[in-house]
């Protein structure tokens, strides 16, 4: 995107940037000439973004991490190298996400979508919470989904013990993406913080396709959008002046969007932060609350 602020010195992390909306939210955050950290799962893939990014940018300060968020252990060691070289980070996009064909518990216990959806951005976020403050204002935007209002979210049965779907962890985890961001929002009000969740609209990528019940409706959808246009409201959310005194919403096609009536319980927003939280391993409050 041309239209973007001037992103110097800013260091912006961006998960999921192996392919489709990640690549392009990186490519459009250096090309408006921000440091910026891809973390990707598939070293192919991830090294030909990097390539293509350092390319179409002109900027060799475009940095690769890899690693698997369906496991904590790596979101830890991922957040530990991130800060070893960027002690502050102004963007956060936690972008990555999964949408499985089967139930999967993964090493830490989890139902696999929510591990990697939701589970792993918030340890993220959290262990980042540090180089965030320090680089504020600063922001992190969430990329969620249409699809949390599919969401019902039991709290009780986050593994999925009981009536699992495909199409419902994953919708389930979008709307954990939305709460999550609301209560981010709250929490962390007077750090200089805020914070964005995203629906990138209907886009041709992996995820899209290689879903079973996505894939059904694939071919079927001629008007879904390109990765890049599908990174549109990602960038503006990162970087719009406008958006600096607003935090907690949940944004779509490039303006303020509606959020179901589950996605507005800000009583199941403190309720997921807590048990998240717990499930991860780190303290529910931060050191000044």
């Amino acid at each position: 995107m041309s239209d973007l602020p001037d992103m110097s010195g800013r260091v912006c992390v961006v998960t999921g940037a192996s392919a489709g909306i990640g690549t392009e939210t990186a490519l459009g955050l250096a090309q408006a000439r921000a440091t910026v950290v891809l973390v990707g799962r598939s070293p192919e893939k991830s090294s030909a973004a990097l390539d293509r990014i350092r390319r179409e940018s002109g900027r060799d300060d475009v940095t690769l991490l890899l690693g698997d968020f369906s496991t904590m252990a790596d979101v830890r060691r991922i957040a530990a190298e991130i800060v070893a070289v960027h002690p502050h980070v102004g963007v956060l996009v936690n972008n990555a996400g999964t949408a499985t064909r089967e139930r999967r518990i993964t090493a830490d216990g989890m139902e696999e979508t929510f591990a990697v959806n939701h589970a792993a951005p918030f340890l993220l976020t959290h262990l980042l919470r540090d180089a965030l403050v320090g680089a504020a204002p600063s922001r992190v935007v969430t990329v969620s989904s249409l699809a949390h209002r599919g969401g019902r979210l039991a709290l009780t049965d986050l593994s999925y013990e009981q009536g699992w779907s495909s199409f419902q962890a994953y919708a389930d985890s979008k709307l954990a993406n939305v709460l999550f961001t609301r209560e981010l929002a709250r929490r962390w009000a007077e750090t200089g913080v805020t914070s964005y969740a995203v629906h990138p609209g209907a886009v041709r990528t992996g995820l899209f396709r290689e879903n079973r019940l996505l894939g059904a409706i694939y071919p079927f959808v001629p008007f879904m959008k390109s990765p890049k246009q599908g990174a549109r409201t990602t960038l503006w959310c990162a970087t719009a002046p406008a958006l600096a005194g607003e935090s907690g919403g949940y944004y779509a096609g490039g303006r303020r969007g509606s959020v179901a009536a589950q996605g507005q319980d800000d009583t199941a927003a403190e309720l997921l932060w807590d048990e998240t939280a717990r499930l991860v391993g780190v303290p529910s409050t931060s050191p000044e609350q």
